[in-house]
């Protein structure tokens, strides 16, 4: 089915005690393996079913659990967001060489989700 959520991220005020909850209570290794504070969050092992995610630091107040969707083009999907209804409220951004891209967005009903573009592998 095309547009799966791909990705999860978790806000946390206190991050090493957010990575302790989520490790205790479900086993979920969290490590940091681009040393940039984000943390890499397995939830699952390789072939298992289930998505990975990513716990950070809490950027504003409020900040919510975001699930990224992924879409062939940010900027389609952001078009058609609008069209239903819809209002862009993160406008396409990269997120890391060559992680591709993110925006968010907040539905008919207040709810924010976010788009992830995979970016092109070059030659």
């Amino acid at each position: 089915m095309p547009n799966a959520i791909v990705h999860f991220e978790i806000p946390a005020d206190d991050v090493q005690r957010a990575k302790k909850f989520y490790e205790d209570a479900f086993g979920w290794k969290i490590s940091d393996p681009w040393n940039m504070n984000y943390f890499l969050v397995e939830t699952r092992a390789e072939g298992e079913v289930g998505i990975n995610g990513g716990l950070m630091s809490r950027q504003n107040p409020g900040q919510p659990f975001m699930n990224y969707i992924n879409v062939d083009s940010i900027e389609e999907a952001c078009k058609k967001v609008e069209d239903a209804g819809g209002a862009i409220i993160l406008p396409k951004r990269e997120i890391g060489q060559g992680m591709g891209w993110i925006a968010a967005f907040k539905d008919t009903e207040g709810n924010i989700l976010g788009f992830h573009q995979v970016a092109e592998k070059s030659a």
